[in-house]
């Protein structure tokens, strides 16, 4: 079946220069650079080399940005696929798990490009205020009670209304722990940073960063030309994720009782350290209110654009500033700020 004349446009609209080339980034589409976003020294009581990694500039305030424009290549593959045969039918539509930031970043690419508006499941207790943000974007919105249990794909996809299409939280196929961050998994290392701190929810970015550096590790025929960072220095670098385990938590983005496509658990990050792949400190810590709340604060003082999730990092420097040495070198991930704040 041919392409339609709006999916020819659409075709010709989503342009990828490169999946690796650092010469030519694929993000922002707008105007792409590598790195995508900047980092910057910030001043952290007790601490002489601490760099903020700012997602805050992405179209939408966040690093789930990124991610919505993965989904946007996704879509790219499919008319390709159809141009040329093998593919039949209406384009896909896609669903996702979201809290918030995730879905405004997938509704504002999918409308800039003319694709379908993504379907997104919430809880029943998400703030009124996204609730209402969320309504008016390019989305379609259905709510549950997320805490009672983990869904399946075919569960989400029932649950949105979505008969033959794509369950984006716990999809494998288009494997979100591998390609959903690799460029920013990059920028992140290439600092060379001795600890790298970074917010927990979903999991995706952490994980990503992690299999970045495996895969630079055991690289034999030559690394990924992203990569600028000794790989030596991969081996001992310690990947720190801060999540919450409150419900009413200020970071309340990085809470779910049920996260469909999280590998993490204690044996996972074992394998990692045991075969010289992350640092011996790396893990997932839970921070506490104060922490988040002294976190935010600080970055706010400094000029920092983010929300207690974003900076969850930072609360897990703090809580941890007895025992990281003062002089390391350190990179703090501010995911970012949320439109919907705006």
């Amino acid at each position: 079946m041919p392409l339609t004349k709006n999916e020819d446009i659409i075709l010709k609209k989503i342009r990828i220069r490169s999946d690796n080339d650092p010469n030519r980034p694929e993000f922002p589409p707008d105007n792409p650079r590598f790195p995508a976003t900047p980092t910057r020294k910030i001043r952290v009581p007790g601490f002489t080399d601490v760099w903020l990694k700012d997602e805050s500039v992405n179209p939408t305030g966040t690093h789930k940005d990124r991610m919505a424009w993965e989904i946007v290549v996704q879509y790219r593959k499919f008319l390709e696929a159809k141009k040329i045969g093998l593919v039949n039918g209406q384009l896909p539509r896609f669903s996702i798990i979201s809290s918030g930031n995730a879905a405004i970043a997938l509704a504002t690419a999918l409308k800039k490009y003319g694709l379908p508006k993504v379907k997104v499941l919430v809880d029943t207790h998400m703030p009124e205020q996204i609730l209402n943000f969320l309504k008016k974007s390019h989305c379609e919105v259905y709510q549950t009670n997320l805490s009672r249990k983990a869904l399946s794909a075919e569960e989400v996809l029932a649950m949105t209304n979505n008969d033959g299409g794509f369950d984006i939280t716990s999809n494998e196929a288009l494997d979100p722990n591998t390609i959903f961050y690799d460029w920013m998994s990059y920028e992140i290392l290439n600092n060379e940073a001795d600890y790298v701190f970074v917010p927990f929810g979903t999991g995706a970015l952490y994980e990503n960063i992690c299999n970045v550096m495996r895969r630079e590790i055991l690289r034999i025929s030559g690394h990924d030309p992203r990569l600028k960072a000794d790989v030596k220095k991969l081996r001992i670098m310690n990947i720190m994720g801060a999540t919450v385990n409150l419900s009413t938590s200020k970071a309340y983005m990085l809470y779910s009782q049920h996260l469909p496509f999280v590998h993490y658990n204690e044996q996972w990050i074992r394998f990692y350290k045991k075969f010289g792949f992350v640092g011996n400190d790396s893990g997932v810590y839970v921070v506490s209110e104060d922490s988040l709340e002294k976190a935010y604060k600080l970055a706010r003082s400094q000029g920092i654009n983010c929300e207690h999730s974003g900076i969850a990092g930072l609360a897990l420097l703090l809580e941890k500033k007895n025992v990281i040495p003062k002089d390391r070198k350190i990179v703090i991930v501010n995911t970012g700020k949320g439109k919907w704040y705006r």
